[in-house]
């Protein structure tokens, strides 16, 4: 064996460790959630029909939803290539990426734990940490159809002013997350993209 051969088989050894020990916690994680809710409903025996009840709806709906993000998932890993994530939403992309990933996660509908896959797999195929917060910031808060009850009950001048204030917040939170993401390095990505 060469030394390269042995250093690509130490480095798989590590990868298999760190992702034993990342599954550890995470078991140890639910089982703190579960001993704490349990814990909980021992003291309030009330909520038990009712926290059963929302926890069976959730599941039903992450049943419902998530194959069809594993399918967009799918979809976007194949059509849409990473040089054109860079181009339009890499670090040169300047306002136009900006604007783009606001485009991008204004359209959309659908619960916001839907965007942070394809927030990850934006950021795996080379777009900026600045356009991914924009991104899942206006799947939040700034989708289109939310925009338009906005206006029939507010008007258009409060909703265009708390649009453009939110896109600049958000952008100045973008520009401070990757800045901060840069000087320490603490950003680790889980997507196979």
């Amino acid at each position: 064996m060469s030394s390269a051969d042995d250093a690509l088989e130490e480095t798989q050894g590590k990868d298999k460790t760190e992702g034993k020990k990342e599954m550890i916690r995470d078991w140890l994680i639910l089982l703190a959630l579960a001993i704490g809710g349990a814990v909980l409903l021992s003291f309030f025996p009330t909520k038990i029909e009712p926290s059963l009840s929302v926890g069976k709806n959730y599941l039903v709906e992450m049943a419902w939803i998530l194959p069809a993000v594993m399918v967009l998932m799918g979809l976007f890993k194949v059509w849409i290539s990473k040089e054109l994530v860079v181009k339009y939403l890499g670090k040169a992309s300047g306002l136009k990426g900006i604007f783009i990933a606001a485009l991008l996660g204004s359209t959309p509908t659908g619960p916001l734990y839907v965007a942070f896959p394809l927030a990850a797999a934006m950021f795996g195929k080379g777009a900026r940490v600045l356009n991914v917060v924009v991104f899942l910031s206006a799947w939040a808060c700034m989708k289109i159809p939310q925009e338009m009850i906005e206006i029939q009950f507010l008007g258009l001048g409060f909703m265009a002013t708390r649009l453009v204030l939110t896109l600049v917040s958000v952008s100045i939170m973008g520009l401070f997350m990757e800045k901060i993401i840069e000087r320490t390095g603490s950003l680790k990505v889980q997507s196979n993209v």
